[in-house]
Parts: C-alpha cells; structure tokens; sequence
C-alpha cells in the first residue's frame, strides 16, 4: 500500500503563485512514478503533471510554462510549483503514484491522496 497525502492548497489571486507538496509512504518513493491530477466541478478528472522515477517529466499543454514538478527522494515528497495562476486552473488537485515510469492516463495509477482544493479568484 501507498499512502498519499497533499497540502498547499488554497486561495489565491489570479496571476499568483501556490505550491502544492505531496508526502508520500508504504513505498519505495524512489521507484515510483508521481502524478498530479485535478478535477474542476462538473468535469472529468484531467492529467496535468507527472515526473518518473529517473525525474523526466511531462505536463499538460495548458499549464507548461506555468508549473513544474519536482521530487525530492530524501524526503519521499513530490511538488508541484504553481505560477501565473488562472481562473480555469481552480480545482481539486490530487497526487497519484504508479512504479517507475510516467503517463498521463489516470486510470494508470493505483495510488490516489484525497486532494486539495486551489482556487483562483479574479
């Protein structure tokens, strides 16, 4: 089993900056593959950043040049910078797990935190 558990989240002014910390535990962090996900009111679950085991990393179009993923496996933790926020990045957003290797699929990811929220205000 993994456990996942997200903080950082909040309310901020569109154009702001949050950063989002996932600490994770049960597994061997460093083999694992670490996902951030978020799902607006309404919508479907959307993939918006991951970094593999060996710190490649891939994002969703909508937010590359905005956020970026980092993991620190000293301390068993994923991050995810949040700059230039937008009104349509306000959402729950969940950090996920999976061995080794990233993808953008969630349904590729057996491990899931309970979320936080981030809202972006105008």
């Amino acid at each position: 089993q993994v456990q996942l558990v997200e903080s950082g989240g909040g309310l901020v002014q569109a154009g702001g900056s949050l950063r989002l910390s996932c600490a994770a535990s049960g597994r061997t962090f460093s083999s694992s593959a670490m996902g951030w996900f978020r799902q607006a009111p309404g919508k479907e679950r959307e993939f918006v950043a991951a970094i593999s085991w060996s710190a490649g990393t891939l994002y969703a179009d909508s937010v590359k040049g905005r956020f970026t993923i980092s993991r620190d496996n000293a301390k068993d933790t994923v991050c995810l910078q949040m700059n230039g926020l937008k009104l349509e990045d306000t959402a729950v957003y969940y950090c996920a797990a999976r061995p080794l290797v990233a993808v953008t699929s969630p349904a590729m990811y057996p491990y899931w935190g309970q979320g936080t929220q981030v809202t972006v205000s105008s």
